[in-house]
């Protein structure tokens, strides 16, 4: 059983793929929707954080330039172009129904450094007071090596971990973790729930030694990994159609479910 309709805190993260068109140009029609799912569910009292990709997308837009353009410098000079541009976007569609937005940008010392995540944690508490929903992104202009969180899967699990969020949903261009990847094998079948990340799971999920790599699920395993060990629920589901968001608040059977067996079954309790 799933039961999150009395979450109050919720992480949403959305990749390029779920931002963009395969053309790389943003999807402005799938980010409305986005903006419009994302502010009902605020307006239900919700607090609600926004972890995106796009920033180096929309900085290729605007330059015409093309995706191969990706050495480090060049990905981080177009994300300092992009960046404003995505959050210029995502403020005019998030005010057309009322919602003030606020750009959050962070590196990984944030996480590293107990006093640094303590100020960031404040942050997003008075955000939430202001009634703002919070964009986050990394910092790629000034990310180093050292100071990368290295995805926005990764990102979004950090945050969840940080402002204590009940629910964590990853919205991707696949439906979920495959037993093996889909695009290769039609037996491939969804795998619904995920109590514990074993060496079966990161293997299927493109794990050292894996045969059967589904593409960018890995990261994905690992923001699970970080979910679980601070009992945050995690969904990934396919982000084709944000409303997809409130099926999976509904408690609908969508997408995979990564939960700790703890917290899964303190939840059915609740739903009995």
């Amino acid at each position: 059983m799933r039961n999150f309709a009395d979450v109050k805190k919720i992480v949403v993260k959305v990749g390029t793929s779920t931002v963009t068109y395969p053309t790389g140009k943003l999807n402005l029609s799938r980010l409305e929707k986005l903006a419009r799912v994302l502010s009902d569910i605020k307006n239900e009292g919700r607090d609600v954080v926004l972890v995106t990709s796009g920033a180096v997308a929309s900085g290729l837009g605007r330059l015409g330039l093309t995706k191969n353009h990706k050495t480090t410098q060049e990905k981080q000079a177009l994300a300092a172009i992009g960046q404003g541009i995505l959050m210029q976007i995502y403020e005019k569609l998030f005010g057309e129904y009322g919602v003030v937005v606020a750009q959050v940008l962070l590196t990984k010392d944030v996480v590293d450094e107990e006093k640094k995540m303590l100020n960031v944690k404040n942050t997003f508490e008075q955000l939430f007071k202001f009634g703002a929903i919070p964009i986050v992104n990394e910092n790629d202009v000034v990310a180093i090596e050292e100071l990368e969180f290295g995805d926005n899967d990764t990102l979004s699990a950090y945050v969840a971990t940080i402002i204590g969020a009940d629910l964590l949903i990853i919205l991707s261009d696949i439906d979920g973790l495959y037993s093996c990847d889909p695009r290769l094998n039609k037996d491939a079948e969804l795998i619904k729930e995920v109590f514990e990340i074993d060496s079966y799971i990161e293997s299927i999920a493109g794990g050292a030694g894996s045969l059967n790599s589904t593409g960018g699920m890995q990261t994905k395993i690992e923001a699970a990994k970080i979910a679980m060990q601070n009992k945050i629920p995690m969904v990934i589901a396919n982000g084709e159609n944000p409303s997809v968001l409130r099926d999976i608040l509904a408690g609908k059977d969508v997408g995979t479910l990564f939960i700790c067996k703890e917290v899964y079954q303190r939840g059915s309790e609740v739903k009995r």
